[in-house]
């Protein structure tokens, strides 16, 4: 692969700004050879692909904060992701202020749904100034998902990877891979067969997609799984991440995740001007019993259903019954 160039430019991020390093994540001469070998008149698609590599260039933004960020909101926001966060933190303060590239290890994210993993994952793109790129398992059955399908077959494309990096234009994005417990194989294929060298530095650095057969460097990607049940995940991909376990936020928590969005719609909307200014503490002890992911939904519930009852106040009666309730604690008996 080509070497990064050192020509810098910086551009905004979350909380700071991001130094941008250009690298090439593909050949072009590659490219050019295999283009150069197609049949005139077959394998449009891939002729398209090539041509659009070439069209595009190689090089890509390699991001990094110029300083540790602010991420004291992202605390406030995600209480229940403390331990996660205070890695990410190490981790980044290893690269500022230094020449070397941002290195994040990848992560597994492992805790029940609607608690915000894959909200986090967005997050910390935001926080990085990097893209992103998304891959929700839990309803593919195909092993090409990531690594492409061979040109050969009808229908054959890129993978997610591949076209991560060569649409997009980061050569660093963060990759979230949804569900990951959840992927399923048929025949001979594994859904989770690329990420094996995927995971692994060395090997990312020469990727090859099915499709364009031509290698990519994928080494700077930062990875971030999700999953319910840790069991289905294969060993050799427990072993190249770093596990967290992310629980439910308790009461309190809770409570202040539910407030802090409550002042976020209201100050997001015109219309919230109509509304008092805080929350009352019945109907933050109600939102506390429902999934983070479910209480801005409810909160838009709520607010409608007061206006509608000539009401500047939402009211615990206004909020939907709760599907993502907790469990509760204890025996039954």
């Amino acid at each position: 692969m080509n070497s990064p160039s050192t020509d810098l430019v910086t551009m905004p991020a979350r909380g700071a700004f991001s130094v941008a390093q250009m690298r090439s994540v593909y050949r072009c001469d590659e490219v050019e050879r295999r283009l150069g070998k197609l049949p005139p008149k077959e394998h449009e698609h891939l002729r398209s692909t090539y041509e659009r590599m070439l069209e595009k260039g190689p090089e890509r933004f390699q991001v990094k904060p110029s300083g540790l960020p602010a991420m004291e909101h992202l605390y406030d926001e995600m209480p229940n992701f403390t331990e996660v966060l205070d890695d990410v933190k190490r981790q980044l303060a290893l690269c500022t202020d230094s020449r070397d590239a941002l290195e994040i290890t990848p992560m597994l994210l492992l805790g029940p749904p609607g608690i915000g993993k894959t909200h986090f994952a967005r997050e910390i793109a935001h926080l990085l100034g990097t893209g992103l790129g998304f891959i929700s398992m839990s309803s593919l059955t195909a092993g090409w998902v990531l690594s492409g399908a061979s040109s050969q077959w009808k229908g054959a494309r890129p993978g997610k990877v591949f076209e991560t990096l060569v649409d997009g234009n980061y050569a660093n994005p963060v990759m979230v891979v949804d569900e990951i417990d959840k992927a399923r194989g048929e025949h001979a294929y594994d859904p989770l067969g690329a990420l094996y060298s995927l995971l692994e530095h060395d090997t990312a650095k020469t990727f090859t997609d099915e499709f364009a057969e031509v290698a990519i460097d994928a080494s700077q990607v930062i990875w971030v799984a999700t999953a319910n049940d840790e069991r289905a995940i294969p060993e050799p991909i427990l072993n190249r991440v770093n596990v967290y376990e992310v629980q439910m936020p308790d009461r309190d928590a809770a409570r202040a995740i539910a407030r802090r969005l409550y002042l976020g719609i209201r100050a997001a909307h015109d219309w919230g001007s109509r509304f008092e200014p805080e929350p009352d503490d019945a109907t933050l002890e109600r939102l506390a019993e429902v999934a983070p992911r479910e209480m801005r939904r409810a909160w838009m519930t709520g607010f409608g259903n007061a206006r509608l009852d000539g009401r500047d106040r939402v009211k615990a009666c206004d909020l939907p019954e709760a599907h993502g309730k907790r469990a509760p604690i204890g025996f039954m008996q």
